[in-house]
């Protein structure tokens, strides 16, 4: 693609790095065919391509973000489905990161949206806020059945409220161990790895991390939640909000390299895949950062998703399970963001477990971090249409590697939605998953 920067835009970093992405795409429409909006749009501006033709406009005559610009950039679930699919290589997640935030820095949206986006960007980050909110939600939620149910009767902010009430579960699981604490190896130790506590997970399933603690430990394996680290900003990075997100990228560099420096650490484990694939880009989103390029390429390369882990670890397997048949979901930061595709499913075929392939296995489930609470009507059609795609396999559980996919999916199932290290644990001598 031809672009008309002008010598004293290209001197910028970032619209120098938007330069070379959009050279790089050929205009193929490879992507189109990946695209979840697209798929149920079928609006060329919500497809990749159309997406980038509004953002090379917008950057080159560095102009306001206009209505219709963000319209369907706020509709991009940065799913990335179009990188994998893209032959030309374009890395379409930093372009559509960096119009977000353009947007954020010269769009004023409506007053009720700036509203609600600040509340999401205070509240998600900090499970302690994140908690309330969780305990008021379940307060409000019969109040969500007074919601209009069709989406045209229901005003824009409404639809969103109701969609954050249902996303609530009906009780909240005990609160998990705290930052600080070390649980040391059982047997030999082999190794020595910090946790990744999260935000909304630690609050509405600590039951992961503790199935990855037993099973690290199980192993032989020292893992450490290390104090005071902090939200890891994917969420206020998707909102466009970089200032808050790289501060919290710079607080958990802190705290991590003080800790390997001090204990040593192999590797620095993720539970929630939309974490991973943000923590291993901290090296490029720090990378004009004098104090911090260096060390952020340190804890990116440290960054592994849990199941990168374990495939170096000889896993004890145990008969408890009986046939089980297991439909994996890919959650799209996995497969899409970090590339992680087979590992998964092979780890759980070794230990057991059936594991079924999804159809459409590459569509986005529609959750995408905060995407549905501020899109609901797309993500719930892609909801259903996952679950759907779930269901020809008829499985006894879903897995997948995210939160967020998570509670997404559950919302349309009655099958039990466990996480791929729950079953992991459980082949190994954890407790059953799915019956809480």
């Amino acid at each position: 693609m031809k672009t008309e920067f002008s010598l004293t835009q290209l001197a910028d970093p970032d619209i120098a790095e938007a330069d070379k992405i959009l050279r790089a795409c050929v205009h193929c429409g490879f992507c189109t065919a990946t695209c979840p909006t697209y798929v149920l749009l079928g609006d060329e501006l919500d497809s990749p391509r159309g997406r980038i033709y509004l953002i090379k406009e917008m950057l080159e005559k560095d102009k306001s973000p206009t209505a219709e610009v963000v319209k369907h950039i706020d509709r991009c679930l940065s799913c990335l489905a179009c990188m994998t699919t893209c032959p030309s290589g374009v890395h379409y997640m930093h372009l559509v990161d960096q119009a977000r935030v353009r947007i954020e820095k010269d769009y004023s949206r409506p007053l009720a949206e700036r509203a609600l986006r600040a509340v999401l960007a205070l509240v998600l980050p900090r499970p302690g806020l994140f908690r309330a909110s969780m305990i008021m939600a379940r307060l409000a939620r019969p109040f969500a059945a007074l919601v209009p149910a069709k989406a045209a009767a229901t005003p824009g902010l409404m639809r969103r409220i109701k969609a954050m009430l249902a996303l609530a579960p009906k009780s909240l699981p005990a609160r998990g161990p705290s930052g600080g604490s070390v649980f040391p190896a059982q047997g030999e130790k082999r190794g020595r790895v910090a946790l990744l506590q999260g935000c909304a997970q630690q609050v509405l399933a600590p039951r992961i991390n503790q199935a990855a603690i037993n099973l690290l430990t199980r192993h032989g394996i020292e893992v450490v939640l290390v104090k005071d680290e902090q939200c890891c900003g994917a969420l206020t990075h998707h909102l466009g909000q970089d200032g808050d997100a790289l501060a919290r990228a710079r607080a958990n560099i802190n705290v991590w390299i003080k800790e390997a420096e001090q204990g040593g650490l192999d590797a620095i484990l993720i539970t929630a895949s939309g974490c991973g694939t943000v923590i291993k880009d901290y090296g490029y989103m720090l990378r004009e950062d004098r104090d911090f390029a260096s060390p952020a390429a340190q804890i990116s390369a440290l960054a592994k998703d849990i199941t990168e882990y374990l495939a170096g670890i000889s896993l004890m397997s145990s008969s408890q399970k009986g046939d089980v048949t297991v439909a994996y979901h890919s959650a799209c930061s996995l497969q899409h963001g970090q590339k992680i595709t087979a590992l998964p499913k092979e780890l759980l075929s070794k230990n057991g477990f059936v594991v079924k392939d999804v159809p459409e296995s590459h569509l986005c489930c529609g959750s995408a971090g905060t995407y549905n609470i501020l899109q609901p009507d797309i993500a719930s059609k892609l909801r259903d249409r996952k679950v759907a795609s779930i269901a020809t396999v008829k499985p006894d559980m879903i897995a997948a590697g995210n939160i967020g996919c998570m509670v997404q999916i559950a919302g349309g199932t009655s099958v039990p939605v466990v996480h791929t290290i729950e079953l992991l644990d459980w082949a190994t001598g954890g407790p059953r998953p799915g019956l809480n």
